[in-house]
């Protein structure tokens, strides 16, 4: 019987293509076409930045560089690393993207769920008042302000507490949990469970897709943030960021030194590389760590997107 039933399946898939239209089979080739053209716009960008950043700078300068060093180099690298201040600005940043990405689906997802209850009277006016804060902000001094009246200057807390909840985070997750059935929460209810329970062991579970797509979103601003740094923390080396760290370096290749020692240190790295060069590296070395994660969301990514974009 199986295979009969595979012969049966095999011949109308035969059927199905010796029936297509001499137009469907153009349409089907220039959508192929398509998707390869858009494939390599994709790529090319990043083996390019990637082939400049393994160049020899003085090389690079001639241009015509495509997606492969024309004289390879590892002195780029050599000379990003060479900076004092990069392992301390990497683990900065290491741990409050693990701890601020945390902090924050947290927060978001206990908002989400909380607007997400049919019984909750005030979910209309806090999520009105949420949509309103994504148009209009206090500016650049009332938020310094504020972050010294709290005392959060020169702390790591700078770096957690002002992004806890966003609210275009809180408003995906909050979509994804109303296409949930609610009488799993009503069942959850009846066996006796509290609203913490069936956060925790009920809603959280069923939410990876939309807490994976908050996490990426999350994981990626406090990975490439430095503003903050520059802003609250400047004056603090032991709580510089990689990506504040890498900023001085692109700077410090432009412009010139203030002392002599510097000056010299700084006549030195210049003859071996330049600034192109430090600023591909720099796009790779800030690059890499995300695209690592992102094959492990993926799935969850786009999914999380669809349905946190289609519902109201």
């Amino acid at each position: 019987m199986g295979t009969v039933k595979s012969t049966t399946s095999a011949g109308r898939m035969k059927s199905k293509l010796k029936s297509k239209s001499p137009l469907d089979r153009m349409l089907e080739v220039f959508v192929y076409l398509s998707m390869i053209v858009v494939t390599v716009l994709t790529i090319y960008p990043f083996l390019n930045v990637l082939a400049i950043s393994f160049n020899d700078s003085v090389d690079t300068v001639r241009g015509g560089i495509t997606i492969w060093p024309r004289q390879f180099t590892l002195r780029n690298y050599e000379m990003i690393f060479s900076f004092s201040g990069l392992i301390t600005g990497f683990k900065i940043s290491v741990l409050r993207t693990v701890i601020g990405t945390l902090a924050g689906l947290i927060s978001g997802s206990m908002l989400a769920y909380t607007l997400a209850r049919r019984e909750f009277q005030a979910r209309k006016f806090i999520s009105t008042f949420l949509a309103i804060t994504m148009y209009v902000s206090g500016g650049l001094i009332p938020g310094f302000i504020l972050m010294k009246d709290l005392h959060l200057i020169n702390t790591f807390a700078v770096y957690i507490l002002p992004g806890l909840v966003s609210a275009f985070n809180v408003f995906v997750i909050r979509s994804f949990i109303d296409g949930l059935p609610y009488a799993l929460q009503e069942s959850a209810k009846l066996d006796g469970a509290n609203d913490f329970t069936i956060y925790w062991r009920v809603i959280l579970p069923l939410c990876k897709p939309a807490l994976a797509t908050v996490a990426l979103f999350l994981a990626v601003g406090q990975w490439n943030s430095w503003f903050d740094t520059y802003l609250f923390n400047g004056s603090n080396e032991s709580l510089t960021t990689l990506q504040y760290e890498l900023m001085k370096i692109l700077q410090s290749t432009t412009t010139s030194a203030t002392n002599s020692q510097d000056a010299a240190n700084m006549a030195q790295r210049m003859a071996q590389v330049s600034p192109e060069s430090v600023k591909m590296a720099i796009t790779i070395i800030v690059t890499v760590p995300i695209l690592v994660v992102y094959p492990f969301l993926q799935k969850y990514f786009v999914k999380g997107m669809t349905l946190g974009a289609v519902k109201s």
